[in-house]
């Protein structure tokens, strides 16, 4: 990996952790000496980071339907609590998303993340044994606070220790687990409700996590080079670090608005998840409209958006990259046409075009999520990964409370197929857009974020 400003070694560890040809932590210039494997999968240290997120995220999926299920059937809670349950889980994002960002950038990732998968696991057996909804909405947004804080290091820590020409193949694999889990997740916890209670899916969620840890243990002396910010002077360190993770804040701020690139691409992502979250929650609403006696539609769907990521995801991992304009100014037109198809759905449309905008929706899916994390990966500075996921986290929070809130107001006024095919058009035409000016939105200038002294842009 070619990293100017971070220097990767690891002590303590046995030399069958450390990747052939890594780093070597006692270059005096601090300029990276890692190249790249034959294959990522000889990246034992990517390989720890891997599995322990693919663990986390099945885990996180595998008793969302089981906390569902407790709220509406067991407890028989109003549907504004039931509506409550995103929010509550979207609220720590807007709060803490670029606090958690600047941590990432200046604390040791692996410890952030180890810590808290143990949080995680401590509040999730918590929700194991909540006797009532006010219980069970402060726990769930204290676990959706850890996944705030989780996220930009598990980022930040992949864009150190995988070389640079392998960026594009990681991130696709992060996508490629990332749907899975959402289908399979589900899915398995399904089956395990059908024949146990909610709390078994819960209880297994809580194991998934340990093992998370588990697997992340070994990584826990990776030396990192943090930036030297703080004084040594006791009797003002205390001020002086909180001075310095509040200017580390500012400064990721100030980084994203010079970063041309990775600017465009969070206000584009924006935009598009704005139109499609309107949407995402009122499947059923349409379709209890059009086909009120088919239930298995849902099912169907969901399916097929998840098969149709997964395909492209498999297809992407097959390249060395792909153009920023065609992987999410298309991503966003294939989600737009599938959304835009289902608006025209009537009650004699078959089961099979329906499977088929779906996999349209999929594709655009995948094909936006993977080229989006590459590109933030690739086009930032190492020293300033977390900063900027934390910021995309935070931004996106905020469009998951008010998408959902203005598709419902949208759909009592104008009625679900009408309001499926304007949000279709719009979340085509940004992706269209995208297309057209990608060379104005995605041209990276000669001192780009990937390249230049990340102290400069700040």
């Amino acid at each position: 990996m070619t990293n100017k400003k971070t220097m990767m070694g690891e002590s303590n560890l046995s030399n069958a952790a450390d990747p052939p040809n890594s780093s070597n932590p006692n270059n005096p210039s601090g300029e990276s000496t890692v190249q790249a494997p034959r294959s990522l999968w000889a990246n034992l240290r990517f390989v720890r980071l891997f599995m322990a997120y693919a663990l986390a995220t099945f885990g996180d999926w595998f008793d969302a339907l089981a906390i569902q299920v407790m709220v509406a059937y067991r407890w028989g809670a109003d549907p504004l609590i039931i509506a409550l349950i995103p929010v509550c889980m979207a609220v720590p994002g807007i709060l803490f998303g670029s606090v958690a960002g600047a941590l990432a950038d200046r604390l040791h990732k692996v410890r952030i993340m180890l810590l808290c998968d143990g949080i995680t696991i401590a509040l999730t057996v918590g929700i194991l044994f909540a006797p009532s909804p006010a219980w069970l909405l402060p726990l769930l947004a204290l676990r959706a606070m850890m996944s705030v804080f989780h996220v930009p290091a598990q980022q930040a820590l992949t864009r150190q220790i995988v070389a640079e020409e392998q960026l594009f193949k990681a991130s696709s694999l992060n996508g490629f687990v990332n749907q899975c889990a959402k289908i399979a997740g589900p899915l398995l916890g399904a089956v395990v409700l059908a024949f146990f209670s909610p709390q078994i899916c819960i209880l297994i969620n809580a194991c998934a996590r340990l093992l998370s840890g588990a697997v992340l243990w070994p990584l826990r002396r990776l030396v990192e080079k943090q930036e030297s910010a703080v004084s040594s002077d006791p009797a003002g360190h205390d001020v002086k670090e909180s001075k310095s993770l509040f200017i580390q804040w500012q400064q990721g701020w100030k980084y994203l608005r010079r970063n041309h690139t990775v600017r465009n691409t969070i206000v584009f992502g924006c935009l598009g998840l704005m139109s499609i979250l309107m949407i995402e929650y009122q499947f059923t609403t349409l379709f209890r409209e059009i086909k009120p006696g088919n239930e298995s539609l849902l099912g169907w769907l969901g399916s097929s958006v998840g098969a149709g990521a997964v395909l492209i995801i498999l297809l992407l991992d097959r390249l060395p990259r792909i153009g920023y304009g065609w992987g999410l100014g298309g991503g966003y037109f294939l989600i737009g046409t599938g959304i835009a198809a289902l608006g025209w759905v009537g009650p004699g449309t078959s089961t099979a075009w329906i499977v088929v905008m779906g996999l349209c929706t999929g594709l655009g899916n995948g094909l936006f999520m993977v080229t989006m994390n590459y590109l933030l990966q690739k086009e930032t500075s190492p020293d300033y990964v977390g900063r900027v996921f934390g910021i995309q986290n935070s931004l996106f929070s905020v469009v998951l409370v008010a998408a959902p809130l203005a598709g419902g107001a949208l759909i009592r006024l104008a009625g679900p197929s009408p309001t499926f095919q304007m949000i279709g058009m719009v979340t085509l035409a940004i992706g269209l857009g995208g297309i057209l000016l990608q060379h104005m939105l995605w041209t990276v200038p000669s001192s780009s974020a990937s390249k230049a002294n990340p102290e400069s842009a700040a």
